[in-house]
């Protein structure tokens, strides 16, 4: 495998003219725990867009809101900026296997960029909990993947005893070289908008991302390449919020499979991100994530997976009780894209109409 070396000497956020195939690494390389002997892994992650979402913005109940469309990473979830860094620095410590426990979107994640570097990925899944799309993306890509009798904070607890006992490279958001590369989507936001948002909303399941996005923003603001940090807001399934509730949640239950975790690993840093923020943390029902799932594809043709819908059922939940009063743009993390678990997507009432290929049966259904 042919690798470019890259360094992190230097303070300035970095620029390239070609932001298309350089991923992460390559563009913000100053701001990462890179040397010289860091293999440079991508399948083009990062870039995502920061889209407009004005109709959007008048249903959530702010003046203006954006969208941080993180499904459009390489296989479809943020998941993608930190495994990029974690498994190059798995790869340049000698690794030959990597590992991780999954809801789905870290196992899609970790089998393709395992598959990239030419190295064995093993999958550790809560059985029957994982949708089927992301388990589809885990088994293409050549990853070992065991169904484990547990849930997710189970399944987790054993993979932190095998990459211990075995020396296996574990990538959950655990690894700080995941949240360091998750991290420059916060980066991405100050460097579209000149600096950060008023507020930052988006889910919470394991605590990592939110601890990414507080990481990347502080550090900008401390390198005088911002001036300024948001508010952040953390959003939790009610069925599995052990954050709001402050306590574990045994039996985690929510639609939004990506957030349904009962004990974050990153509990304590995903609330001093929300406390020295000035933030909130707070629960949203199911019926409030669907609802903001539809939202945000019928007004803004924006198509999520449900846990991403999170955000802006929480940020709507926020202002709508003053929890949040916004003073200037906020922005709602999309974290993964519809297809991740499209299944959620058709209404138990919907029906698609069968009618003979004739002009006049077709005419008479549209009413024309």
């Amino acid at each position: 495998m042919t690798v470019k070396r890259l360094s992190n000497k230097g303070d300035e956020a970095p620029v390239t003219t070609d932001r298309r195939n350089t991923g992460v690494m390559g563009r913000y390389a100053s701001l990462l725990p890179l040397t010289p002997e860091t293999p440079h892994l991508s399948l083009g992650e990062g870039a995502t867009p920061l889209i407009e979402a004005p109709r959007l913005a008048s249903w959530v109940g702010v003046d203006q809101l954006l969208l941080k469309c993180e499904g459009l990473n390489p296989t479809g979830s943020f998941k993608d900026r930190g495994m990029a860094v974690a498994v190059a620095l798995a790869m340049q410590r000698g690794a030959r296997t990597i590992l991780c426990a999954s809801t789905g979107n870290t196992s899609a994640s970790a089998a393709a960029y395992a598959a990239r570097a030419a190295l064995a990925a093993v999958v550790l899944l809560p059985k029957g909990k994982v949708a089927e799309e992301k388990m589809a993306q885990a088994v293409i890509h050549g990853a070992r993947i065991l169904s484990l009798d547990t849930n997710f904070d189970g399944a987790l607890d054993l993979a932190r005893k095998l990459a211990d006992e075995h020396g296996l490279a574990l990538v959950n958001s655990v690894n700080p070289h995941r949240i360091e590369g998750q991290a420059t989507a916060a980066y991405e936001i100050c460097d579209a908008l000149g600096d950060p948002p008023d507020v930052l909303a988006l889910p919470v399941g394991n605590g990592g991302n939110i601890t990414a996005y507080w990481l990347g923003f502080r550090r900008y603001q401390e390198r005088g390449l911002s001036s300024a940090l948001p508010r952040v807001v953390g959003a939790q399934a009610a069925g599995a919020a052990p954050l709001v509730l402050e306590r574990p949640v045994p039996e985690p239950k929510t639609v939004a499979s990506a957030i349904r975790i009962g004990r974050p690993a990153s509990w304590d840093s995903a609330l001093t991100a929300v406390r020295d923020s000035q933030g909130a943390i707070l629960a949203v029902d199911d019926d409030d994530i669907l609802h903001a799932h539809r939202q945000i594809a019928s007004l803004e043709g924006m198509f999520c997976e449900p846990a991403s819908a999170a955000s802006v059922a929480g940020l709507r939940a926020a202002v709508s009780t003053d929890r949040i009063v916004p003073r200037g743009p906020c922005v709602c993390v999309l974290t993964g894209h519809g297809l991740k678990d499209a299944k959620l997507a058709w209404p138990k009432d919907f029906e698609i109409k069968e009618l003979p290929a004739e002009m006049e049966a077709v005419t008479r259904e549209l009413g024309l």
